[in-house]
């Protein structure tokens, strides 16, 4: 792998071979496309005006949507200016004046969102949450190895990564209650996912290909489904999953394009029984993505993403089968990532197996079940990069604040 002259940056978790997009502010000025090295963002729009490229205009916008739009061939080639760019001494001179320390900007939401899906992908998240809900039935409804599951959330209430999230109020009701009540939920829970970023468009009436994942998904960023489990647990029969999912869904301030993760693709566990033909489970693929849950400074899960049993591409490919149309800024993401072991599991629903046994007595001192006014979550994620070592996806920061009066 060439080598970066950025200070800093050449062995670290953003070297050139991540370059993960992001929207950044400083100083007053608009909001406008960047894109990170080491601890630095680059500022694309007047480096890439003073080379006149051809689409220098879409780093001036306010969101990575224009660009994304521009399709795979113009991903490709900005990635390789980039990559000289920062590599090059030759172009030093020009570029360095528009590097900012990253921890001096403000970061926004780096994608306009317009439909956000969310799956179920996970076999032994799946299988958690069955034995939690269905102790003496069947884990698995008959239709998951079958299809990957999912639902329609809500786009207007995806937030950058640092949003203060207000817990949720709604009608709970308790197995032993007589009738439903109003209140704030008190079984306020995270998801650890991963999202998928739409940049291609597709054709209302068309399908996407198992094949044609990397044609439309521009790239990856670091997801917290917040889910309120008892709004939810009242509300979801029979179509699912509404208030107790919608009030918000956190996503990292950075894009890490596909490009990037060229090393962590990896085989799928094993699909039984194998999935109908526009699945193509021969040329579906997982990823190989570390997840820490960290709650209040300290980590108390480690979900690997490898053990999903649903692909990136085979969810997509889903997704359209019926025709339904993509657009520039779709987001879908994996549903909760969960291991085989205990400390694999991605919600706090799992960890504490519905309520009923508390974790992290050794770091907390006392036993958590569901999320408390003030407790701040971070989701961090990382993946080998094609330099040999590893490279950081966009983390995800969330503090819960209290419900509003």
């Amino acid at each position: 792998m060439t080598t970066t002259w950025v200070e800093g940056a050449a062995g670290s978790l953003f070297d050139v071979d991540n370059l993960p997009y992001g929207v950044f502010s400083d100083a007053g000025e608009e909001p406008r496309v960047g894109v990170r090295i080491g601890d630095r963002v680059l500022d694309l729009a007047p480096v890439a005006a003073a080379e006149m490229l051809d689409v220098h205009h879409v780093f001036e916008e306010p969101s990575l949507n224009a660009f994304m739009a521009e399709g795979r061939q113009v991903w490709q080639s900005v990635r390789r200016w980039v990559t000289g760019l920062l590599t090059e001494e030759a172009e030093r001179d020009l570029v360095e004046p528009h590097l900012h320390p990253v921890a001096d900007v403000t970061l926004h939401l780096p994608v306009e969102v317009a439909d956000y899906v969310d799956f179920y992908a996970s076999e032994h998240h799946a299988t958690n949450v069955g034995r939690i809900f269905r102790p003496d039935g069947e884990a698995l409804m008959p239709n998951w190895k079958h299809l990957p599951v999912g639902y329609h959330g809500r786009a207007g209430t995806v937030v950058a990564s640092g949003t203060p999230v207000v817990r949720p109020s709604g009608q709970r009701k308790g197995p032993a209650d007589q009738s439903p009540a109003y209140g704030p939920s008190t079984r306020l829970d995270i998801e650890a996912e991963l999202g998928f970023v739409v940049g291609a468009p597709s054709a209302l009436g068309s399908r996407v290909p198992v094949g044609g994942f990397a044609e439309h998904v521009f790239g990856l960023v670091g997801l917290n489904d917040w889910s309120a489990r008892d709004i939810q647990a009242w509300e979801y029969v029979p179509l699912g999953p509404f208030l107790g999912k919608s009030f918000a869904t956190s996503v990292s301030h950075w894009v890490t394009p596909l490009e990037a993760l060229d090393a962590a693709w990896t085989e799928l566990p094993g699909q039984d029984p194998l999935p109908l033909p526009y699945l193509a489970p021969e040329e579906a693929r997982g990823l190989d993505i570390d997840i820490e849950v960290v709650l209040n400074g300290q980590v108390v899960s480690r979900p690997p993403y490898r053990t999903m049993y649903w692909s990136p591409a085979q969810m997509l490919a889903h997704l359209t089968v019926n025709g339904a149309s993509l657009r520039t800024g779709d987001l879908f993401a994996s549903g909760t990532v969960s291991g085989t072991e205990r400390d694999q599991r991605g919600s706090f629903l799992e960890l504490s197996w519905g309520g009923r046994e508390p974790f992290g007595e050794d770091v907390f001192g006392t036993g958590r079940t569901f999320l408390d006014d003030g407790d701040e979550v971070i989701l961090r994620y990382t993946a080998p990069g094609t330099g040999g070592g590893r490279i950081a996806l966009g983390e995800v920061t969330g503090r819960i604040d209290p419900a509003t009066p």
